[in-house]
């Protein structure tokens, strides 16, 4: 495949010969004259390499360097500079550029670098793509289970991933696991080395969707002060994941159904049609068929979407994946607050089998957690368990952290449970967690190492 090349001068002797020379070598060869092409170009476009020059009319070089690298850090940029300064080379070197050269240089020293920056560009390329073979054929990290029906969900969902462009809607209760099924999707197709980019289309508002998901141009509307990249341009070569579809607006459906129709679309405010290569993984919640009855979801966008299916089942449809999936969490959150393993007695593993699980396995998490903290270095028994557990009835799905039906707690165990939410929080940072709760971090160790006391202990 021909390699495309950007040139980014204000000369236009040295640029036009520069291309001449690139072109004649069987390269593919655009040119900017300043940063504002530039950046037309590289918004618009992807390059295997870039040569730019440090001081351009309307920008420096080095501003630009970091936004080209933004946009795709595996761009190779060698940077042209007629200021044969070390200290200027060095600068350009630290913030990413893989190369500079002279002004004026050699012609066979452009060749030379031109070169070696586009194999090692087809390179780079190459090993993304040979370590996304090999782990197609490993296991589907953070997907656990045993049960047949979970075996059905991992070998359906790797016979999906790997036809590289077929979109894909995943169905299933909340707190199933589909963001995680869609990873795998990602993970184990022909894509898994391009980008993977998530919306959660029920997180963001209705009037900032659109630019969100197709980006906008530079006063497309009163904040737009700059122009914005959008999600399908982000996830170009990859896998764009539109999770809770079901709430995407009437008047956006239209929209992302030509996308994956066409891969074709415009930035709010813009006229140019962009061309994109991104597979779309949809999931819902919602019944969709129901609501296109009901006029909410457009039938032509479901089937567009739904060319392959995949339906999670719900924890209670496979219970034998309750004691590993439990297991796993248990070891999780024990590592990321620094206890030691324990156990879950089998009256617990009892009691979690028969519990219907409303919140699927994201309440179980939840769970595992909360009785983690009330048990800290002992045994996990029913007594560390929710109520609804406790009794075998269906409640609402338990939150992280839920303090309610725990029973009257002590000082220490209200203080052991704060520190540990703290340093959750803080995603398992003990520096961070202990400058929160203005402790020293050995201070937070001993509070973690220590047992919580039980609850008939004396004075």
């Amino acid at each position: 495949m021909t390699a495309s090349i950007l040139v980014i001068d204000d000369d236009p002797t040295i640029r036009n010969t520069v291309a001449e020379i690139l072109s004649r070598d069987g390269y593919e060869v655009r040119q900017a004259e300043d940063g504002a092409s530039a950046r037309f170009f590289i918004y618009d476009d992807k390059f295997d390499l870039i040569l730019l020059d440090l001081r351009l009319p309307d920008a420096d070089g080095l501003d630009l360097l970091p936004e080209i690298l933004e946009l795709d850090d595996r761009t190779p940029v060698v940077i042209m500079t007629a200021y044969p300064e070390v200290r200027t080379a060095i600068s350009a070197l630290k913030a990413g550029a893989y190369d500079y050269l002279n002004k004026p240089f050699d012609l066979d020293d452009l060749r030379g670098v031109v070169k070696r920056a586009t194999e090692t560009r087809q390179l780079r390329s190459e090993v993304e793509r040979l370590r996304a073979t090999a782990r197609r054929d490993g296991p589907m990290d953070g997907l656990i289970g045993a049960s047949p029906e979970f075996n059905n969900l991992i070998d359906v969902t790797r016979r999906i991933a790997a036809a590289g462009r077929t979109p894909v809607l995943i169905r299933g209760e909340s707190g199933t696991g589909k963001e995680r099924v869609a990873q795998a999707i990602h993970e184990f197709s022909p894509r898994a080395a391009g980008p993977q980019v998530t919306v959660n289309c029920s997180a963001i508002s209705e009037g900032l969707v659109e630019s969100e998901i197709f980006g906008h141009e530079k006063g497309a509307f009163t904040d737009a002060k700059e122009r914005h990249r959008g999600l399908f341009e982000m996830a170009d070569g990859g896998t764009l994941f539109l999770d809770e579809v079901g709430d995407l607006s009437m008047a956006l459906q239209p929209k992302l159904l030509r996308v994956l129709e066409t891969q074709l679309f415009r930035r709010v405010g813009g006229q140019k049609e962009i061309k994109v290569d991104v597979r779309v993984v949809a999931a819902t919640n919602r019944n969709l068929a129901a609501m296109i009855q009901e006029g909410r979801f457009r039938e032509d966008l479901y089937y567009r979407l739904n060319v392959a299916s995949i339906d999670v089942p719900p924890l209670r449809a496979r219970r034998d994946d309750i004691l590993p999936l439990a297991q796993h969490f248990h070891a999780e959150a024990a590592a990321m607050m620094s206890l030691s393993t324990t156990n879950l007695l089998s009256e617990s593993v009892d009691l979690l089998k028969a519990y219907p699980w409303p919140g699927n396995v994201r309440e179980l998490r939840n769970v595992i957690e909360r009785a983690l903290i009330l048990a800290g270095t002992r045994p996990i028994g029913p007594e560390h368990l929710p109520k609804e557990l406790q009794s075998g009835t269906e409640g609402a799905p338990l939150a992280t952290g839920e303090s309610e039906n725990a029973g009257i707690l002590t000082l220490a165990e209200a203080e052991r449970r704060h520190i540990i939410r703290v340093l959750a929080e803080c995603g398992g940072n003990k520096t961070l967690a202990a400058k929160r709760l203005k402790i020293s971090r050995s201070t937070l160790r001993n509070r973690l190492r220590e047992d919580v006391p039980d609850e008939s202990g004396t004075d």
